[in-house]
């Protein structure tokens, strides 16, 4: 699958509901018909929604966590923690389940997010203090991740 690309607006109805837009709902067209994961994030209060290729790559790796070590046993069960299997409807619609949405603190307004390869959906009011949050530290974090000189570890 190749990155995805944009940040949307959207609403959720009293249902949690949410219609994909439609520029992102025609990136995700080659995998529509098989299905997303979606699962809290790590690190941010905000969910993940994996196609799910991407999630079956990434519990490739997972899987191969030694589970007679604790600290490995409790990360899988912590990351896996609410996980569910969505599917995109006829109409374009993707239903959140009331406790990931309860954990996002999903309110009408949201943010819907490309992630290079997987999908954030966050509340609006929370991705802009995320954002802002991050707007002073940008830069240095931009020369760590991405300033390495040698071809591995960095875009130059």
């Amino acid at each position: 699958m190749n990155s995805l690309i944009g940040t949307y607006e959207c609403k959720v109805d009293s249902k949690g509901r949410l219609m994909l837009p439609a520029a992102l709902k025609k990136q995700l067209l080659p995998v529509l018909q098989e299905g997303f994961v979606l699962k809290r994030a790590v690190f941010q209060p905000c969910l993940e929604l994996y196609p799910m290729s991407e999630w079956e790559a990434l519990m490739q790796k997972v899987n191969k966590l030694n589970r007679f070590k604790k600290k490995n046993n409790d990360f899988i069960r912590r990351f896996t923690a609410g996980v569910k299997m969505i599917e995109v409807d006829a109409t374009g619609r993707l239903l959140i389940p009331k406790d990931l949405v309860g954990f996002a603190g999903i309110s009408k307004e949201i943010v819907v997010s490309s992630a290079i390869n997987i999908v954030e959906i966050w509340d609006k009011q929370r991705y802009e203090k995320a954002i802002d949050d991050a707007t002073g530290d940008f830069a240095d974090l931009a020369e760590e991740v991405m300033g390495q000189d040698d071809d591995d570890y960095g875009i130059s």
